[in-house]
Order: structure tokens, then sequence, then C-alpha cells
């Protein structure tokens, strides 16, 4: 049975996702935006088979230079609370799937790829 959590109540969870991710690797990240959104659209998840629960939109910083990267538009971390609450049994799978989401979706941030973050355990 899914459960229940006001969109506050989620938001407080992605934050506290946030902190989980070292200081000297939160401090590298730049111009992203960490958004919690409650289901993705369908160009969202155009290329997802299953549920999305987590999307990274933008350039990734090992893809940025001073030349290309220029008075750009935030990149853009999406969280989507639909999903995570569909899946969860419990409050603790939820901060558990949360994080994993989150610290996946900070991986692309930094320019790693969907097969590593599998092999970190991320996947």
């Amino acid at each position: 049975m899914p459960i229940e959590m006001t969109l506050a109540e989620f938001e407080q969870v992605v934050a506290e996702s946030l902190e989980l991710i070292p200081e000297e690797l939160s401090k590298l990240t730049e111009n992203v935006a960490i958004v919690v959104q409650d289901w993705p659209t369908p160009a969202q998840s155009r290329h997802t088979r299953g549920m999305l629960l987590g999307l990274y939109e933008g350039i990734s910083l090992t893809r940025r230079s001073p030349l290309s990267y220029n008075a750009v538009m935030p990149d853009r971390i999406t969280i989507f609370r639909g999903p995570h609450l569909r899946i969860a049994h419990s409050v603790e799978q939820l901060r558990q799937r949360v994080a994993r989401t989150v610290i996946h979706e900070v991986g692309h941030h930094f320019g790693i790829s969907d097969d590593r973050l599998h092999d970190l355990g991320w996947g």
C-alpha cells in the first residue's frame, strides 16, 4: 500500500537527502536547481522504461567550458514525489529511495553515467 506524505514533508526528505552528500562534493555543485514535482511529464519520461523517480536536465560539470558554458539557465534535478510514494511501503523505505535518487541525479551533474552509478550501487 502506498504511503501518504504532504508536499512539504516530501521536500524535507529531499533536503535531508542532500545533506548526505559530502561537503567537499556539495560545494562543487554549480548552477543547479533541485525541485520536487508530483509526476514526470510525457516529455520527461519519453526515454525511460518503468517509473521515473528523478531526472537530471542540463550540462554536466565535465562537459562545461568557460567558452561554451556562459549565461545559461541552471541545470535542473527533479525528484518525482508521486512515483516515490507509490512504490515505498514505509517512511524509512521512502527516505532510502529518495536518498538514492538524489545521489544518482547529483552524480549525473558531476558527469557520472548511469552504468557507472549502477556499478557504484546508486543505479
